[in-house]
């Protein structure tokens, strides 16, 4: 049997078995749409408030009217008790659910107006970590700016020249420019990862379906060698998921508006030794199953520690160290590190060397461990039917 017959086989083989082909086209179509599609907005605005106004006077009213113009903010509606508004955040009112609160005290205007200073009382529904930090963050802009333009009115009350009022209060412009993430969204910066991670798992989720399905049954796959069979299958899956990862990097990075600053050269060349590492470490990962069901269930449980011990999504220092160093064991770990400093960054090559070097290494790690995997079950077969026949 030549080598091209025996990947046709692997593709049919692969194409035929609804569990595979679900997993692998089913799998990378569906995720590519699951995961960013929530984040399209990419930074939480308009988030809805209530206010709890105590104070009800002119000034208390002018307050409500900043906040709501604060592009991250949306008041809608004003109480008249801390009880009632926390009401309206656990369960909605009219149809509209609140997500936060600003509380004016009483006597807000008296005591701003004497000189006294007042307290501003804020609080959001932490749940929702990116929602909690926009109501956050959009309330204390709300109450400094207040402030600044509070002090600016008196300060030109009492005959202050206006830019000298302004320059007094605010004697610094800071700009503030995110150096990688511009547009400090979700997408540009988790999905990135989330695809290599969706395409590993799918691989190796794939992989291990058919190898432990192949594994004690007769079929194409024992009448070659098995140094034949780990080439076909390399071949085969690298066939596939090249189109899978030209679908991620090229279509999906340019409609989610996800960093590409490498050349296409650059991310062939690092993709490349991801792609075989996986599949070779998929078919050494086979080889440990004979039920088909048993990759998805080990897989499942694993995709979450290797999203956090990849170190984009959390620091690796919060991390135990056995967890970091058994995570180094799959392509993704470096390959996720690798394209992001290369495309969020914008690291030269020999920066990048390292995790490229690293996924080689596992290539040669694994090789041999996948050949042995194979030849163990060929072996195996090959005892049985020995004893069947005598």
């Amino acid at each position: 049997m030549s080598i091209w017959k025996l990947v046709l086989l692997e593709l049919k083989a692969i194409a035929t078995d609804k569990a595979i082909a679900i997993t692998l086209f089913g799998g990378v179509l569906f995720y590519s749409v699951l995961y960013p599609l929530p984040y399209l907005h990419e930074v939480p605005t308009r988030q809805a408030i209530v206010v709890v106004d105590l104070d009800r006077s002119g000034l208390s009213r002018e307050l409500i009217r900043h906040a709501n113009a604060s592009p991250k903010l949306e008041v809608v509606g004003t109480v008249g008790s801390i009880p009632e508004a926390a009401n309206w955040i656990a369960l909605p009112r009219e149809g509209i659910q609140a997500h936060g609160l600003l509380v004016i005290p009483e006597h807000f205007s008296r005591d701003v107006k004497l000189g006294k200073g007042a307290t501003l009382a804020i609080g959001g529904d932490a749940s929702y970590f990116l929602v909690y930090s926009a109501i956050a963050e959009g309330l204390v802009d709300v109450g400094m700016d207040f402030a600044t333009e509070l002090k600016w009115q008196a300060l030109t009350s009492r005959g202050t020249n206006p830019v000298a009022a302004e320059l007094q209060l605010n004697p610094l412009d800071i700009n503030s420019v995110p150096a990688f993430n511009l547009s400090l969204g979700y997408t540009p910066y988790v999905v990135p990862g989330l695809f290599l991670l969706i395409l590993q798992q799918t691989m190796l989720v794939g992989i291990g379906i058919l190898g432990a399905g192949q594994w004690r049954n007769k079929g194409y796959w024992d009448q070659v060698s098995p140094l034949m069979l780990l080439g076909g299958r390399m071949l085969a899956f690298m066939l596939i998921y090249s189109v899978f990862t030209a679908y991620y990097v090229g279509w999906c990075y340019y409609w989610y508006g996800a960093n590409l600053m490498a050349s296409a050269t650059e991310v062939g060349l690092l993709l490349l030794p991801f792609l075989l590492a996986t599949t070779v470490v998929g078919i050494a990962f086979s080889a440990l199953f004979t039920k088909r069901e048993q990759p998805t269930q080990v897989l499942l449980l694993l995709s979450m520690p290797i999203l956090f011990a990849s170190g984009f999504v959390w620091p690796l220092s919060l991390i135990p160290e056995p967890l970091v160093w058994l995570s180094q064991i799959f392509p993704v770990t470096p390959a996720i590190m690798g394209m992001l400093e290369m495309n969020q960054m914008g690291v030269s090559w020999s920066q990048i060397l390292p995790s490229w070097l690293h996924m080689w290494g596992l290539l040669v790690i694994f090789t041999p461990l996948a050949w042995w995997g194979i030849k163990y079950h060929r072996d195996r077969l090959v005892d049985s039917k020995s004893k069947q026949l005598s």
